[in-house]
């Protein structure tokens, strides 16, 4: 979804600091947290650990998306429920496939570096045309999640969509390439808000988007490599 920052207001402008420090507090607040569900997801409490995680992480995550009120606390809040339902899903993951983790946690760092290599040497322009084709696709992808979970209360499996075969590594690999898409604008999004002088305070909001959209693309390389496994 395109946005608009607004220009500071008097306070210190917000720099490329500001939001390499705020995403790197969220990523620690997400190990920590996850470092707790996983020591846990063997216990009677790990399905408590999810759905507190899952429910936590996508109501303040909605809040803070379409209100853009991020501040420390609820950017910190989001990636504490964030790190629950990681550490317990990560955890049953690596039961199944061993070593898988590993592999995801470096697929997600490689592709988010280079994502950023292709962005600032400008093989990839940021235009509205690209924000609307990114945005509709995103909401688009989320859409057919939510049908496909539906789905599954009547049918096994769904759709499809989560299952092995073809037909989900094909999903997961077109949600691969739409959450790394997405990486690039929130890369955008950060340039233009320095750019236009906007306050230190929009940082937690450009780190929260960086955090949502690593998140996902981690979840997604992890049932890839767990669907190329099976």
């Amino acid at each position: 979804m395109s946005f608009e920052p607004v220009a500071g207001s008097g306070n210190r402008y917000m720099t490329l600091d500001d939001v390499v420090v705020r995403t790197a507090a969220m990523l620690v607040v997400v190990m920590l947290s996850g470092s707790v569900s996983w020591a846990l997801a063997n216990s009677s409490v790990a399905g408590a650990l999810i759905l507190v995680g899952v429910l936590g992480g996508l109501g303040l995550g909605l809040y803070i998306a379409f209100t853009t009120k991020a501040n420390a606390f609820t950017s910190l809040a989001y990636a504490a429920f964030e790190g629950l339902f990681l550490g317990a899903v990560s955890r049953a993951f690596e039961s199944a496939y061993p070593g898988i983790v590993v592999q995801a946690i470096t697929g997600t760092i490689m592709v988010a570096a280079g994502m950023l290599f292709v962005y600032k040497i400008g093989a990839i322009r940021v235009t509205p045309r690209l924000w609307r084709v990114v945005a509709g696709a995103t909401i688009g992808l989320v859409g057919l999640m939510l049908v496909n979970l539906i789905a599954s209360f009547f049918h096994s499996g769904g759709l499809g969509l989560r299952e092995g075969g073809l037909l989900g590594i094909g999903f997961s690999l077109l949600c691969i390439v739409i959450a790394s898409l997405n990486l690039v604008l929130d890369f955008d999004l950060i340039e233009r808000s320095i750019r236009r002088g906007t306050d230190e305070k929009f940082a937690w909001y450009c780190a929260f988007g960086i955090m949502v959209t690593l998140i996902w693309l981690y979840l997604e390389i992890l049932r890839l490599l767990g669907n190329l496994r099976n």
